[in-house]
């Protein structure tokens, strides 16, 4: 079981483009909060993103030049880094999770090659429908909404729709205790 240096397990959720990986993410995170865990989650994304657009103070901010601004208030908060022009690197996996020192369990959608504990997500509508699986001894299960090659390695495998029993499978294996289970 693979955890954080805070001690924290995590979960990954990987698949092909259009496999149902966020809308299983955000599933799971829902169960996991119903179970009274506390959940922090880490998306990745292979594109740029904005979450500051417009004439919003923070973005004026970040164009003026700053190359870190915080937006705080007492609801949330947020940090946004901007990565050197000629550099382009994102943070080391380790270090992301390393940020959540507050939490039961991280959720990671993505990463794909980390060797963490992953459900793979499988849709007959996802660009590719070449297991995962078999190349990764990191996936713990499949998620599917088809369940036919017949390859599989012996793993457990639900219906992608069914995420209670993919968080019960998931808090059982990593052993969390849950209002609901201690």
């Amino acid at each position: 079981m693979m955890r954080n240096s805070h001690g924290i397990p995590i979960i990954g959720v990987v698949g092909w483009k259009n496999s149902g990986k966020t809308t299983l993410t955000v599933r799971l995170i829902e169960c996991f909060r119903a179970r009274g865990l506390r959940v922090a989650s880490v998306k990745h994304a292979h594109h740029k993103f904005h979450i500051d657009e417009g004439d919003q103070d923070s973005a004026r901010h970040r164009k003026a030049g700053a190359s870190e601004v915080a937006i705080i208030s007492p609801y949330r908060w947020a940090m946004i880094s901007e990565a050197p022009s000629d550099a382009a690197r994102e943070p080391d996996f380790s270090d992301v999770i390393d940020w959540f020192t507050d939490a039961d369990i991280i959720v990671v959608e993505g990463y794909k090659s980390q060797p963490i504990p992953k459900i793979e997500a499988r849709r007959d509508a996802s660009v590719s429908r070449a297991p995962m699986a078999p190349g990764d001894p990191n996936v713990i299960a499949i998620a599917a909404d088809r369940f036919d090659d017949g390859t599989e390695t012996g793993l457990p495998q639900f219906n992608l729709d069914d995420a209670e029993a993919i968080a019960g499978f998931v808090a059982d294996r990593l052993g969390l205790a849950t209002e609901h289970n201690s």
